[in-house]
């Protein structure tokens, strides 16, 4: 297990952890070349992220080299008037921010390539040509963050998965979580609640998977192969499931993996009801095969998936392999901790016995709120995935 051992901290224990990490660069006198990835969306909690990692930076009086930050818009989403105002607003306050560190830039994902036309490009080869251009930006950078809260869901996975990667390339067996000292964390304004409240709507008919993960689904001698399905719920994500399942066989084997612990002690319970009809009365699934994961801790809901992903690996090797796949809908905390066990399991199929693929029906329209978005309270969680800490 890769993150037996982990860094994770929530609410106040995140600055507290910041303000050490600084301030014993500053006593090491190791300048800071930072990396900051937010979303250019409508999610104003990257504003609430930011500004106390920023005052925390700034606070401790460390040596900061350069500071570069990229916000990833993506084309092809429908907003009503409102949250594409509230895009802009978001995207300057975030600038506004930043600007006493360094350099902004913007990168859109879904742009077309110089010479071709928007309808040329497809969205899997859109998200991946965007995913490239932002981990191009990696140069000798000591510190890179990438803050999910106002990225979709499909590019933040793309992007914490293409940045580990990167940074953690399998070397005789092995991987280095110290990453050659370059500290990559993820950062989250948590508010399952408003999660909730934000409906993805009119998902796209051509199913985007992240890149690197699409070989279990699209490799023709995978096929025949025996094929596990996890979809990690979530609230209004019923149309999504049901286009994604289409690409399932019939003779899959179905584990739905609902939040439990949750803030909400019925949220399992509830989701349960809203799935029924598609995933218990329709597919037959047995409510023996469901998976529990934690609402509000990443590298447990790893822990959980990962253990289970092993599991039918080792039982079904006797019969050539198995396809893994796992859909994620729920949250953004549990959504990270599901990537993770992926990046696991992709990175140690040497034996070629398993495969793992992440596809998702990405919404062409996001519906929220002002007032749900003005009145979150989001709990702020980070995750220090390579880096010193690793040392």
């Amino acid at each position: 297990m890769l993150w037996k051992h982990y860094i994770f901290r929530r609410g106040a224990e995140v600055e507290d952890m910041w303000d050490r990490m600084y301030i014993e660069k500053k006593k090491r006198d190791s300048p800071v070349r930072l990396l900051y990835i937010s979303g250019r969306g409508f999610d104003v909690r990257a504003q609430i992220v930011m500004s106390k990692f920023v005052k925390s930076l700034q606070a401790s009086g460390c040596k900061i080299e350069k500071a570069e930050l990229l916000l990833v818009g993506f084309s092809g989403i429908q907003l009503s008037d409102e949250l594409s105002t509230k895009t802009e607003e978001n995207a300057a306050a975030l600038e506004f921010l930043f600007k006493d560190l360094g350099i902004a830039r913007t990168i859109v994902v879904g742009r077309p390539t110089d010479g071709e036309e928007e309808d040329d490009i497809s969205a899997n080869n859109a998200l991946r040509l965007g995913t490239e251009e932002v981990i191009g930006c990696i140069s000798n950078h000591t510190d890179i963050v990438l803050d999910a809260s106002s990225l979709p869901r499909i590019v933040y996975l793309s992007l914490m998965l293409g940045l580990l990667h990167k940074l953690l390339p399998e070397k005789d067996g092995k991987i280095d979580l110290s990453a050659a000292g370059v500290n990559f964390q993820v950062l989250v304004g948590e508010d399952a609640k408003l999660d909730s409240q934000i409906r993805s709507e009119d998902p796209s008919n051509e199913l985007v998977l992240i890149p690197g993960y699409s070989q279990a689904l699209q490799a023709e001698f995978m096929q025949d192969w025996p094929l596990v399905w996890f979809p990690v719920l979530g609230e209004n994500r019923a149309v999504q499931l049901q286009k994604i399942g289409l690409t399932i066989p019939a003779f899959a084997e179905i584990c739905p993996v609902l939040p439990h612990p949750s803030r909400n002690p019925r949220r399992g319970d509830e989701l349960l009801v809203e799935y029924k009809m598609q995933l218990f009365d329709t597919l037959q699934t047995p409510l023996t095969n469901v998976l529990h994961a934690h609402e509000s801790h990443p590298f447990e809901a790893y822990r959980q998936l990962l253990g289970a992903m092993k599991r039918y690996q080792e039982s079904m090797s006797v019969v050539g392999g198995c396809r893994l796949v796992v859909t994620p809908l729920a949250s953004k905390l549990i959504t990270l901790g599901t990537a993770l066990a992926c990046f696991e399991m992709k990175q140690f199929c040497g034996k070629k016995d398993y495969s793992v693929a992440i596809p998702y029906a990405e919404p062409t329209r996001y519906v929220a709120t002002t007032h749900a978005l003005m009145t979150s309270e989001p709990e702020i969680s980070a995750m220090i995935l390579t880096g010193e800490a690793y040392i």
